[in-house]
């Protein structure tokens, strides 16, 4: 009995060495995993938009110059809008996360259809405009909290005003290409069998020179970006803008795709400013002031991001 428990005994010593060599390869197995994951979030810290920003000591924010009240060049040269002015408390906090009051911030002007390619490639570290959130842009950026929220309705001329889809019945309409406005167009008249021309044009100056011609018998965009068309218009009662929309635009600003460090900063920015209340402020002042008033689900899309650190 004794022989027999002293040869099992160093066998139950050497499985319990095993598993305890075992063990400590794994824990060692886990802490070089672990390492390596924080390497390479260093790693990838390194390579993003706060490192390239402090690199060169400048902020690069892109702007659209035609999509006013969201973002346009005011009578000065330089960049105005709603979104502009969302995007200068962007670089203030961008000042502050990187502890560099020297910071430079440069507007850069970029058109609709360069706007995501020079985030892509770094030439602009930000893109502030009236950009909607899809799920196909993710493919090739990443996007911050929602900044605002409109649709997709009718410009058209007060002696002939178009008030809905229906109304497009054998006209034409002018619509710019490659927006979600279009793709929400054409589908809608699609699905309601309305047979519309679709006209494009580039910006929204050809679409307008196209609808004061008698071109078009409407032009079709977000709705707030045809109010901004209407508040730079001599004559606004020379237009009519239907009040139904065809298509839902949520509204946010687009930033480096993978780039959670920098788009951080971005939705702390943009959270202070809707905690605050200086939304508020921002609307009324380019917005609110042609007597336009923010819509429940704007109110309520303020409210719900209003998140917690």
């Amino acid at each position: 009995m004794i022989a027999r428990a002293d040869r099992s005994s160093p066998s139950k010593k050497t499985r319990q060495q095993e598993k305890g060599a075992s063990l400590k390869r794994s824990i060692a197995l886990l802490l070089a995993a672990a390492l390596l994951l924080t390497y390479g979030s260093y790693a990838a810290a390194d390579d993003g938009a706060l490192a390239r920003i402090a690199k060169r000591g400048e902020m690069r924010i892109g702007y659209d110059r035609d999509t006013e009240p969201m973002s346009f060049v005011d009578k000065d040269g330089g960049p105005a809008g709603y979104s502009v002015d969302l995007c200068r408390r962007i670089g203030a906090a961008v000042k502050t996360e990187l502890n560099r009051d020297d910071l430079k911030l440069t507007f850069v002007p970029v058109d609709f259809d360069g706007a995501f390619k020079a985030v892509v490639k770094g030439d602009i570290d930000i893109e502030c405009g009236g950009t909607t959130v899809t799920l196909g842009r993710f493919k090739l950026v990443d996007f911050s909290v929602m900044t605002f929220v409109t649709g997709g309705a009718l410009l058209s001329r007060a002696t002939s005003p178009v008030n809905a889809l229906a109304g497009l019945a054998g006209k034409s309409v002018a619509v710019i290409p490659g927006t979600t406005t279009e793709s929400a167009l054409r589908d809608q008249l699609k699905q309601q069998l309305i047979d519309a021309k679709v006209v494009s044009v580039k910006d929204h100056v050809e679409g307008m020179a196209k609808l004061d011609a008698g071109q078009v018998a409407a032009l079709a965009s977000d709705q707030m970006l045809l109010i901004g068309q209407l508040m730079k218009s001599q004559n606004p009662k020379n237009y009519a803008l239907a009040g139904d929309l065809f298509s839902y635009e949520p509204y946010a600003l687009v930033v480096p795709r993978d780039d959670s460090a920098f788009r951080l900063v971005v939705n702390r920015a943009l959270v202070q400013t809707y905690r605050t209340s200086q939304y508020v402020d921002i609307f009324n002042r380019w917005i609110g002031w042609a007597g336009i008033k923010p819509s429940p689900v704007l109110v309520n899309m303020f409210a719900i991001q209003q998140f917690s650190d």
